[in-house]
């Protein structure tokens, strides 16, 4: 029943989050406690939401779901864009319907604004488009480089720039022009917002040395070559997907465009995922390092000690 899922009639919904670094191991420790709590698992991935990109986001594939309900997978077009904005909606609407069926929300990702908003019911920027403005930037970046762009955020809102990559051309255009109209950083509005939550949240991080993490990360990179990236991401160009469509920017698709387009090596293409992914890494967890009431665990244990942690975490919390 629907209040299985509540301390009592009236409080608010519990959910349930799992947050870490890319390659930590998030997917396989979500299958089991999912199971073992009758939770629906939402994924809190900003590149999963897009159809035909399942390796370069390590999308667990249907089969291997194990009949745990997914979602906000595979829900988009490569070409259609996809905000933070977007993601709260969705992820309110769905934690309300999975609570109402009477299972257990749980998010499990690793993008953290994303993961953030819902858990504190962010109020995104209200401020008002400026197309002028807009096409003269994106007029700077084609002209200078979107590192030049990245550079003109990084002078004004030093936080955002470290949280979005520099071929985010699209959202550091976005950030620019919230200063613009604003003259708040988009990144002191997220600090600024009230860090009450609208559920009864129960945040789990995995951690894990920064060393190996990396190892991890370059194996995953080496699987993600064998299981055929290359193919994936010269299919989705053969289908017309545009170079420049925002979810081309994601890792392990910018990286291979220029191999395929015959300007890098695959060598030198692989080593330069590699290291965007390490600095990838490194984004998040800087971005955790800001969040509230983390719960963190060790990554490496094994599998029961981490469920027998997290299960007494969940009992204190719920």
């Amino acid at each position: 029943m629907a209040a299985e899922n509540r301390k009592a009639a009236g409080d608010k919904p519990r959910l349930l989050v799992l947050i870490g670094p890319t390659a930590i191991g998030k997917t396989e420790l979500s299958l089991t406690l999912a199971k073992s709590l009758n939770a629906e698992i939402i994924s809190g991935d900003s590149m999963q939401v897009y159809r035909g990109m399942n390796i370069g986001t390590a999308k667990i594939p249907e089969e291997q779901r194990q009949g745990i309900p997914h979602h906000l997978i595979d829900i988009r077009d490569p070409e259609e864009p996809y905000s933070a904005a977007d993601f709260q909606e969705a992820c309110t609407s769905l934690i309300a319907d999975i609570t109402a069926r009477g299972n257990l929300p749980f998010i499990v990702g690793g993008t953290g604004l994303y993961i953030e908003s819902v858990c504190y019911g962010y109020r995104f920027s209200e401020a008002s488009a400026d197309e002028a403005f807009r096409e003269e930037q994106q007029r700077y970046a084609d002209t200078y480089g979107p590192e030049a762009l990245h550079a003109k955020l990084g002078a004004v809102d030093p936080e955002s720039a470290e949280r979005l990559h520099p071929n985010d051309t699209r959202r550091i255009i976005r950030a620019l022009e919230v200063h613009h109209l604003t003259g708040e950083t988009k990144s002191a509005h997220l600090a600024g917002q009230k860090k009450e939550s609208p559920y009864e949240v129960c945040i789990i991080g995995l951690a894990m040395d920064r060393a190996k993490l990396y190892r991890r990360i370059e194996q995953r990179v080496d699987l993600m070559l064998e299981q055929g990236l290359v193919q994936e991401v010269e299919e989705l160009l053969r289908t017309g997907v545009s170079t420049s469509a925002v979810a081309m920017q994601g890792l392990g698709y910018k990286e291979m465009i220029p191999y395929l387009e015959g300007e890098r090596t695959l060598e030198e293409s692989v080593a330069l995922l590699k290291r965007d992914t390490r600095r990838f890494a490194k984004r998040q967890l800087s971005w955790f390092r800001h969040m509230d009431n983390i719960h963190w665990i060790e990554a490496e244990q094994n599998l029961d000690k981490k469920l027998q942690l997290i299960h007494a975490i969940i009992a204190g919390k719920f």
